[in-house]
């Protein structure tokens, strides 16, 4: 039971840094393309990548069920278009020195998910769960009232596309890697009819002419699979309390190295709100260490 236990930690946090370090470093690396074809790029290659992992793991009659009922492709056409807005604002965010903004979606979403829990599943909610989503919405207020020039929406956007994503996904219930190869599929013909488009303007950097970077590009699918099955084999096999506490490297390490390495503006304001957010997110977290 512990040897579970500490395999599901090392996987959880695995997924939590590559989310947070490798894979910041690896899209801002490549962001000069343009934040347009990058998004293409990782549609693209994140639904070959799946056809892959599907076939390999042998979960094709997995997904013959799943597409053979219609309630559930109809949510998940829902939560393609729900995680296809996530990847192109993180994506923006990156390719835009954002990063920071962004971290500050991952950081509330977590808590903006237990706020959706209570009204979407009549979830419980402790004091220590009130306080905390109160704190985020007087940070997000804060924000929009005294910063509203360099409102961090990338982050709000961020945060409610992951945060209903999951709701979504948690209505039906289906295999997450699964689920995600449907979703991909959904968006991939509009992913090809885009880079179409791209490579008839001439304004495409993938191309067989230079067919190292080409290949580069093509990590964007396994950049976004690896972290994926990382965690989801992590939450597996310690549940979903421990996990969220583990997730907080991914912003952690956002804001570090958007602060840090790329140098990204920071206001007296951002940094009031952030103190907000953090003392939500302690909170929160000591509420999961005590429930767990």
């Amino acid at each position: 039971m512990k040897k579970d236990f500490n395999k599901g930690l090392l996987l959880t946090s695995l997924g939590s840094f590559w989310w947070g370090f490798i894979g910041v470093l690896y899209f801002e690396y490549v962001s000069f393309i343009g934040h347009v074809e990058l998004v293409v790029h990782r549609c693209l290659w994140t639904a070959v990548m799946l056809i892959f992992t599907t076939t390999f793991f042998s979960k094709w009659k997995l997904f013959l069920a799943i597409i053979s009922e219609k309630k559930k492709l109809l949510y998940l056409f829902l939560s393609g278009f729900l995680i296809f807005t996530n990847w192109a604002i993180w994506i923006y965010a990156v390719a835009t020195e954002r990063i920071i903004d962004a971290s500050f979606g991952y950081f509330i979403m977590p808590i903006i998910s237990v706020l959706l829990g209570y009204i979407f599943f009549r979830e419980k909610l402790n004091k220590k769960r009130i306080y905390s989503i109160i704190l985020v919405l007087i940070a997000i207020i804060i924000l929009i009232f005294f910063n509203l020039k360099s409102l961090p929406w990338v982050g709000l956007v961020v945060a409610l596309s992951w945060a209903f994503y999951n709701l979504v996904r948690k209505k039906i219930n289906v295999d997450t890697d699964v689920g995600l190869l449907i979703e991909s599929l959904y968006i991939f013909p509009f992913a090809i009819i885009v880079f179409y488009f791209i490579v008839k303007n001439g304004l495409n950097d993938f191309n067989f002419s230079n067919p190292g970077f080409s290949l580069f590009l093509i990590l964007a699918g396994p950049m976004t699979v690896i972290p994926l099955f990382l965690y989801v084999r992590g939450v597996e096999l310690i549940g979903l309390g421990p996990t969220g506490m583990v997730f907080y490297i991914t912003p952690t390490l956002q804001f570090i190295l958007g602060y840090f390495y790329y140098n990204e503006a920071f206001s007296v304001i951002k940094f009031l709100s952030f103190i907000i957010i953090w003392i939500a997110v302690i909170i929160y977290l000591k509420d999961l260490y005590e429930t767990n």
